[in-house]
C-alpha cells in the first residue's frame, strides 16, 4: 500500500494569499481598517465594502483620475464597484486618509 505525501488541501487554502477568480468579494471596514487591505480579483469582479465601524468611512479611489468615491457610508452601509479592467486600484477613506488598501485587477 502506498502513503500519500500530499498536503492536505486545507493547509494550501489558508495559507494561500487572498485572490480571487470571478466571484463577488466583500471589504470589512473596521477599527479605521480595510480588511483586506490588498486583494486581487479578475476582471469583472464585483468588490462591495461593508462599514463595520461604528463611525462613517468612504472608499475613494486613489489615482487619478478617480475611478471611484462612495458616499460617506454609515454602520452597515455598502458600496459596490465592479472592476472590469487590469490594474491596480489604490484607494482610501477621504474622513480618515490614513486609512488605505489596494484592488489588483488581473
Amino acid at each position: 500500500m502506498r502513503r500519500s505525501t500530499s498536503v492536505p488541501i486545507l493547509a494550501i487554502l489558508l495559507l494561500a494569499p487572498v485572490t480571487a477568480w470571478a466571484a463577488d468579494q466583500t471589504v470589512t471596514i473596521d477599527n479605521f481598517t480595510f480588511a483586506p487591505k490588498e486583494l486581487t480579483v479578475a476582471a469583472g469582479t464585483k468588490v462591495t465594502w461593508i462599514n463595520r465601524d461604528d463611525i462613517p468611512h468612504t472608499i475613494v479611489s486613489s489615482d487619478g483620475p478617480r475611478s471611484f468615491k462612495s458616499p460617506p457610508l454609515d454602520t452597515d452601509d455598502k458600496f459596490s464597484m465592479t472592476f472590469d479592467r487590469p490594474g491596480i486600484y489604490h484607494y482610501f477613506c477621504s474622513i480618515h486618509p490614513m486609512m488605505t488598501a489596494t484592488v489588483t485587477v488581473r
